[in-house]
């Protein structure tokens, strides 16, 4: 039972730095303060769709909460190159449709994977003895595999980050609505590739260290464990002399 106990902690953890993924994802694109208007100065945006900043601003604002399933559609008018329009062709609402299916599924699995790691916490808590150690180990093996997974893939998007972001949309994504073109298509300006290229960085930053602050915290709760065994082992000695 040891076995299976230990897989339990594992699965557990596990499900934790999935949810840690899913918000670290869901921190930067709603609640990073400045992180649009500095992308988009950055690489000046404004001047590429020929709009000011605060109407861009407002388009993005619009295109999150369309995301979030606070809007029912992405029909945004605005100001572009001093004539109000529409923001986002068909092409653009198409695609934009499968990125909302994406980020409302990362929401719900997001609640299901709390569902398994409290279900899982619940048995050890209720059948093992030290819980705390095997949720300890657990996480910190799932760590690790974190770790390597992440390193990989970290170092693969680094050597071709273009090809790393194609590959990535043909995992998720079943059609070419994503291949816009910047000479119709207003949507590929505001988020040019370097913008998700710094969006993975500040992602991977908050991810990390969420998940490192979890490990420091299971790695002390292993060692003051076997502080605790220590001391109780020379407390038999004393006693048995």
């Amino acid at each position: 039972m040891s076995k299976v106990y230990s897989l339990l902690g594992f699965v557990a953890s596990l499900s934790v730095i999935i949810v840690l993924l899913i918000t670290s994802v869901e921190l930067v694109a709603y609640y990073e303060p400045g992180f649009y208007e500095r992308e988009y100065e950055k690489y000046q945006v404004c001047d590429s769709v020929k709009m000011e900043m605060d109407d861009v601003l407002y388009v993005t604002q619009e295109m999150m909460d369309y995301l979030k399933g606070q809007r029912e559609d992405l029909v945004v008018e605005t100001v572009v190159d001093g004539e109000e329009r529409e923001f986002f062709n068909d092409r653009e609402k198409a695609h934009m449709e499968d990125v909302q299916v994406l980020f409302l599924g990362g929401m719900k699995a997001r609640v299901w994977l709390l569902v398994l790691a409290a279900f899982c916490i619940g048995i050890l808590f209720c059948m093992e003895e030290r819980p705390g150690k095997k949720l300890a180990v657990g996480y910190l093996a799932a760590f690790f595999v974190t770790l390597l997974v992440a390193g990989g893939l970290s170092l693969a998007f680094i050597g071709n980050f273009t090809q790393g972001f194609t590959a990535f949309h043909h995992v998720f994504f079943d059609n070419d609505l994503w291949l816009l073109d910047p000479e119709t298509d207003l949507l590929i300006n505001i988020l040019p590739e370097g913008f998700f290229r710094d969006f993975a960085v500040h992602m991977l930053a908050a991810f990390g260290v969420m998940t490192a602050v979890l490990a420091l915290a299971a790695a002390a709760v292993l060692l003051l464990g076997r502080r605790k065994r220590i001391r109780m082992e020379l407390e038999e000695e004393r006693r048995d002399l």
